[in-house]
């Protein structure tokens, strides 16, 4: 019995049946995939802005702490009865103003008792002076004897003696009489008053009666990292300017870099700053947190991109430059210094560039884009 062999077109059209879904399929996934590449025909939408060439300040961002220039807690250095308060809390006071009065009757009664002993021990002094200048005339006569002339040298040298202890007495009452006025040892803002009318301060007491801050000028302490050391060294001898600004604020306030600390502290991997401000308008106040900036220098005539325009691939860092024809081609650049705005490129662009700063990653060499909005508001 004879087998009948099978017809070659329907063969074939057994086979096309079985090909066509894998066609689709594989057409399906180019499909999904091709725009991000950017290919032929598909445009990505990106944003694009201008490399600039301009002057740019190198600046170390950090946060610091308002201190006041000088601090004073004022105590008393004798013991006494307050009998009057000459001054507001949180007033400003000059140096040497009276800020409070003890009762300066205990020790002007000292003072004059001092000064009396001292006058009668004067007279006495001077009597037996008198009197040994006399012994020696008549030693020199042999009237007396050597012995009675000695007698009266030292008598009239103790007398000195005792006027001298009598001095030092009534210039110790003096001051303890000056002391009863408890002055201010500097000039600034007072703080809380301690101590009111009527109570009973002990001398040398460690518990302040009212602490007074100079805030004119005041000084910022913050820190760096120490990897920020090598640039403050190379700066420092241009009197780098110190930027705070508290939370409240819009603006900065400019003072100039005061103290740089003599050395890396250990512990935290930080070196210590302090920025001096006149602080005349008294924006800042001691204890506030401020956030600072270190202007190191300027840099003029560098060439600018917006940070997110540099990429960071397994060659080095590169820009995507958009070209006259809507194409895109890739620039390696050299980046000097970024941060979280701007990228300052050393070397790899020129003034004038668009370069891509959105939508760079879905694109690639040669790639046709469709620019949505330039950095700036401005449509390409």
């Amino acid at each position: 019995m004879k087998r009948s062999m099978p017809d070659s077109s329907s063969a074939t059209r057994a086979l096309l049946v079985l090909l066509l879904p894998l066609a689709l399929l594989s057409g399906c996934s180019d499909s999904a995939s091709a725009p991000k590449r950017g290919r032929a025909g598909a445009r990505v939408p990106v944003t694009v802005a201008a490399a600039q060439q301009r002057s740019v300040p190198l600046i170390i961002a950090a946060t610091g702490t308002v201190e006041p220039m000088q601090i004073a807690n004022v105590g008393s250095q004798v013991g006494g009865v307050v009998t009057q308060i000459r001054f507001r809390e949180g007033a400003d006071v000059s140096q040497g103003q009276v800020l409070i009065q003890l009762d300066a009757r205990p020790f002007k009664t000292a003072y004059d008792q001092a000064q009396a002993a001292l006058a009668r021990d004067r007279a006495q002094a001077e009597n037996a002076r008198l009197d040994a200048e006399r012994s020696k005339k008549l030693v020199e006569q042999n009237v007396i004897s050597a012995a009675e002339w000695d007698q009266k040298r030292a008598a009239s040298e103790a007398a000195a003696a005792v006027v001298s202890g009598d001095q030092a007495a009534a210039n110790n009452a003096r001051l303890n009489l000056q002391y009863a006025s408890i002055r201010a040892p500097i000039s600034g803002r007072t703080g809380k008053l301690q101590v009111h009318v009527g109570d009973l301060v002990k001398a040398a007491s460690s518990d302040p009666l009212v602490t007074v801050n100079q805030i004119h000028p005041v000084r910022v302490a913050f820190t760096v990292p120490e990897s920020a050391v090598p640039q403050i060294q190379r700066y420092r001898a241009g009197k780098p300017k110190v930027l705070a600004r508290t939370g409240s604020d819009s603006t900065d306030v400019e003072g100039t870099l005061a103290f740089v600390d003599n050395g890396v502290d250990p512990s935290t991997g930080t070196l210590l700053l302090k920025g001096e401000f006149a602080n005349q308008d008294g924006r800042l106040w001691p204890g506030q947190f401020v956030e600072v900036k270190l202007v190191l220098t300027v840099q003029h005539d560098v060439v600018t991109v917006p940070a997110p325009a540099v990429v960071n691939g397994q060659q080095g860092t590169y820009v995507y430059v958009l070209n006259a024809d809507s194409t895109t081609s890739s620039r390696p650049v050299t980046v000097d210094r970024t941060d979280d705005v701007m990228a300052v490129i050393a070397s790899g662009l020129k003034p004038g560039e668009t370069v891509i700063t959105d939508g760079q990653f879905r694109i690639g060499p040669g790639a046709k884009v469709v620019v949505r909005e330039a950095v700036g508001g401005q449509r390409q």
